[in-house]
């Protein structure tokens, strides 16, 4: 059964499951190109993190922190290669965006890479569609960016 929490950035299961994204994420790209996030800093208790578990196992993590006051951006959003193809990554989207949703957004955006095809299908089923690269990523050149419109009568 998969159970999905809302955790602090500093919840040891998040940092543990944003360290294998990042490991993950090397193996795919130089470094310049990997858009972490500081658990650490101030900023980071303005974003809302969720850890998926199936029983008590940490198996996936995802994030959105405010953009402007209708958005919010999706980060770090990864499920452990072992767990995949078992709906986690839909159970956590859906409950991220209904997170979205409760915080009055009309859209979330997000930022994946050129080399992540597995993402970029996942998210396009989701309901994501391609948008011109935002903010930090503009000057990236691997940067693929996406967008939903949100449902808030749901």
């Amino acid at each position: 059964m998969i159970r999905i929490e809302q955790v602090s950035p500093t919840d040891l299961h998040l940092r543990t499951l944003i360290q294998a994204l990042d490991k993950d994420l090397q193996q795919r790209y130089d470094e310049e190109n990997i858009y972490t996030i500081d658990l650490d800093h101030p900023d980071a208790f303005h974003t809302t993190f969720m850890v998926a578990y199936i029983d008590d196992t940490p198996v996936g993590c995802g994030a959105i922190r405010p953009l402007d006051t209708d958005s919010v951006e999706l980060k770090r959003f990864f499920v452990d290669s072992t767990y995949r193809r078992q709906g986690i990554a839909g159970n956590m989207l859906q409950a991220l965006e209904q997170k979205a949703i409760e915080q009055g957004c009309h859209f979330v955006r997000l930022e994946t890479g050129a080399e992540q095809f597995e993402a970029t299908a996942f998210y396009e089923r989701n309901g994501y569609y391609r948008i011109p690269v935002f903010a930090d990523y503009e000057d990236d050149g691997i940067s693929l960016c996406y967008e939903k419109k949100l449902d808030l009568d749901k």
